[in-house]
């Protein structure tokens, strides 16, 4: 028990002295996971847009098959990207794996589906509603994919911080992919479960404290944009 007090105290006082290799981890992690999500949203918001507005047939199929990779195995994820990026692989001349890089990759695949089935969601919603006045106006395919993400962009936050949750959250992918190298590819999820590993609690506490700040960030964010976006509904 006296260890466990111990390591709480430690926990704190890392936090609270801006430790730096807690400060790199903490950078790193956001880095990559930031980047991840601005990636996914780039390709998702358009995907599910286009889903939702366009019919052709094998549409329900292809909605199914998205809603399904919404629970993509990480570790899959992490080895079909290893065997993409290894030197085997046919992206191993770009060098990528272990890198930070490799890891971005990784989380805007596990990323992409979720954006995109959420944006689909909400512009399939909306489209019903709007359906009838953007024909009468004449709008072409684009102008309507355009007008109802403009419309739908509260609602679309909410997807992207669900993929931003999702990423922070991850363990494995990443590490296949990064190798969990020190000063390199070391992020927090990565790093709590190798101290752990190791019996170091302090650096493992003070991450999974900043963890959860970030996940009641998430949350609190989520359900914030949601009134906004019920409010501008109404409004």
């Amino acid at each position: 028990m006296q260890d466990f007090q111990q390591a709480f105290v430690q926990a704190f006082t890392l936090i609270g002295s801006a430790d730096p290799k807690l400060v790199e981890i903490i950078s790193l992690s956001l880095q990559v996971t930031l980047t991840a999500v601005s990636v996914a949203c780039v390709i998702g918001f358009p995907v599910g847009a286009l889903l939702a507005v366009a019919r052709f047939p094998g549409r329900m199929s292809v909605v199914v098959l998205l809603n399904s990779l919404m629970g993509l195995p990480p570790v899959v994820v992490g080895l079909c990207v290893y065997l993409m990026l290894s030197a085997a692989g046919p992206f191993g001349y770009l060098r990528l794996l272990y890198t930070p890089t490799a890891m971005v990759i990784a989380q805007t695949v596990l990323v992409t589906p979720i954006v995109a089935a959420l944006a689909r969601q909400v512009i399939e919603d909306l489209h019903a509603e709007y359906d009838e006045l953007l024909r009468s106006m004449n709008a072409s395919r684009f102008q309507t994919v355009w007008t109802l993400l403009v419309d739908a962009r509260y609602s679309l936050l909410t997807a992207a911080l669900a993929g931003l949750g999702r990423a922070f959250a991850e363990v494995g992918a990443v590490v296949i992919v990064g190798g969990n190298i020190d000063r390199v590819t070391r992020v927090m999820t990565t790093t709590i479960a190798l101290e752990t590993s190791k019996g170091e609690l302090a650096l493992a506490l003070g991450l999974g404290f900043i963890l959860i700040l970030l996940s009641i960030l998430i949350n609190g964010s989520l359900f914030i944009l949601k009134q906004a976006a019920e409010r501008m509904s109404y409004a």
